[in-house]
């Protein structure tokens, strides 16, 4: 059959697709445009797409011969799954294999804004690193301070677990509250989300993008946070209101943020960049090498079971 990849992937994703099926790749590491995408789909039986694609009604309109669609990410707000749902086209995508290196980034951020790691490379870089004194270029210490985590699933439940190496106490807020057990195993307390804000000096987001969380952190939440707090998201950007990040930074609000995604991704909120007072990362919280080669190779299997007509081993609308 006949299948097309907008972006480049791994050799070894590639390798199990190609021998089985005629492929069409956009062979680059930048996103594909919108006339590019809608004409290469026209006669594709599969799709193997990525978080930057946008897979509305139109495409898919363009694509009458579409059996599958394989997102090679974990996000899906980027695609119309009722409209794939109508049309019975599986959407799956890659659960599960970014969970320890996304918890690991969000400790990366944690350390680089309380520490000013950014801050200090710069500096350092800039030749004013000239003496070493007493109250010269303080952070804030890590260790030992109260962390909330908003959604305690995969990823934050990974993240509170290495919040243990730095005895902090943990809360969190989720949809779904653990039980007893569960919450004394991993060392954690449950919190309303306005007393989270309150108690934590540090915020650190894991929840999926939905309408229910697109902006729960606005000008409300952050004026609720504490001025010595900082807000780390390595979810999706548009959790946060990033105007009212940008305003809350400015006036110093909370204390300072570490961000891995943004609510316009690639654009940033104007003043954004000109804040010191932030970690700015360009969408890397899945960025290792082994990473990104298991999300390949996963997106692969399922779009090779939606082609044999088999269900996906990751499809997300399991309705259909």
């Amino acid at each position: 059959m006949r299948v097309f990849i907008t972006a480049r992937v791994p050799e070894e994703a590639l390798a199990r697709i190609t021998p089985e099926h005629e492929v069409e790749i956009h062979d680059e590491d930048r996103p594909i445009d919108r006339a590019r995408m809608l004409q290469s789909v026209g006669n594709k039986e599969g799709l193997l797409c990525t978080i930057t694609d946008r897979i509305d009604r139109e495409v898919l309109e363009r694509a009458p011969y579409l059996k599958v669609i394989a997102n090679n990410g974990v996000g899906i707000d980027h695609i119309d799954i009722q409209a794939a749902s109508v049309r019975k086209i599986p959407v799956t995508n890659t659960p599960g294999v970014l969970t320890d290196e996304t918890a690991d980034l969000t400790f990366a951020l944690i350390l680089a804004t309380a520490r000013r790691i950014v801050e200090g490379d710069a500096k350092t870089r800039e030749g004013e690193f000239k003496y070493w004194a007493p109250m010269h270029f303080l952070g804030w210490k890590v260790t030992g301070k109260t962390l909330g985590i908003v959604g305690l699933g995969r990823i934050g439940q990974a993240v509170a677990k290495r919040a243990r190496g730095f005895d902090m106490k943990v809360v969190y807020h989720s949809r779904t509250r653990l039980d007893p057990s569960q919450e004394k195993d991993l060392g954690v307390s449950f919190l309303p989300l306005d007393e989270l804000l309150r108690e934590a000096d540090f915020v650190s987001l894991h929840v999926p993008l939905s309408p229910s969380t697109r902006h729960m952190i606005g000008n409300r939440e952050l004026g609720i946070m504490k001025p010595s707090a900082c807000l780390i998201n390595t979810a999706r950007g548009a959790v946060v209101d990033e105007k009212a990040l940008v305003l809350a930074l400015r006036e110093g609000s909370i204390r300072s943020a570490g961000l891995d995604v943004y609510e316009n991704e690639p654009d940033l909120s104007p003043g954004l960049t000109n804040l010191k007072n932030v970690v700015l990362l360009p969408h890397v919280g899945s960025a290792t090498i082994e990473t990104r080669t298991k999300m390949a190779l996963m997106a692969a299997e399922n779009l090779l079971a939606g082609l044999r007509g088999e269900r996906p081993p990751n499809i997300v609308n399991r309705e259909m």
